[in-house]
């Protein structure tokens, strides 16, 4: 669903798809809802009506940014940004701060005895969702360790928070998650994080190669300047977000090599 928040036919209308990842519970009319005041702001700043459209679905996202079908586009999976960097001309405008250190953690029982991702050889592994950032990020640390299938055996669940019930149950022997909150209660309940992934900064701010390089400038400055307010900060106040931050693309394309963006 998409809400129009300024004036002016949808044919010149700036779409901003917003899309917040496939493994938390969130419905488009709450993420639609949340930006609303900052898609005002753009209207004005661009003098042109802003649209946002939730996205929700990777496969969705995927093909509407190789469509080139978005000007702006906030997107969740890192993996999924750099693609459309890669080949479909997107640039990157700005990162969200709060997620440059996104990792993932293995999660063990308390009563484990392995002390390093290593012992995981030869083990089952639960995960979300087996397209998300997470399972990405995963993946990539199992080649790194040269423990790739067949020597890890991997079960995916749609989200982050279903994982633990996988190690509790014994169903796995253990489970990775990147939600911070997921691991927290897991620790608090006395089980251990046996390691991490390498750190990804996720949720990009990405533009579409139609958007000129004044209104890319105009727009980066609005996102990565408004934590500096307190009338952008209650902008930002529904997003969860802290602010926007720049990051260079380059750095970001030799993490997509990492993560084996194709």
């Amino acid at each position: 669903m998409a809400v129009l928040l300024a004036s002016g036919s949808a044919a010149q209308a700036i779409t901003f798809a917003i899309n917040e990842g496939v493994t938390y519970r969130v419905s488009n009319a709450e993420i639609a809802a949340r930006y609303a005041a900052m898609a005002a702001d753009l209207s004005k700043l661009l003098q042109q009506p802003v649209t946002i459209e939730p996205i929700s679905d990777y496969k969705s996202l995927r093909q509407g940014l190789a469509d080139k079908r978005w000007e702006l586009a906030l997107v969740h999976p890192a993996h999924v940004s750099i693609q459309a960097m890669r080949n479909s001309g997107y640039r990157l405008l700005a990162v969200t701060k709060g997620f440059t250190e996104y990792k993932a953690g293995f999660m063990v029982r308390a009563d484990a005895t392995w002390t390093q991702l290593t012992d995981l050889r030869g083990q089952h592994l639960g995960a979300p969702d087996e397209d998300s950032i997470t399972s990405v990020m995963l993946r990539a640390t199992l080649r790194d360790l040269k423990m790739s299938a067949p020597q890890v055996r991997i079960t995916y669940t749609r989200y982050q928070d279903a994982v633990p019930f996988f190690v509790e149950n014994y169903l796995t022997h253990a489970g990775v998650t990147a939600s911070s909150a997921v691991l927290k209660a897991w620790q608090a309940k006395g089980g251990k994080i046996l390691g991490y992934t390498r750190a990804v900064p996720i949720k990009h701010v990405i533009a579409s190669p139609s958007l000129s390089a004044e209104q890319f400038e105009k727009v980066q400055n609005y996102l990565t300047n408004l934590d500096a307010s307190e009338d952008g900060r209650k902008k930002l106040e529904p997003t969860k977000w802290k602010g926007f931050a720049r990051f260079e693309q380059a750095e970001m394309m030799k993490l997509g090599e990492w993560l084996d963006v194709r």
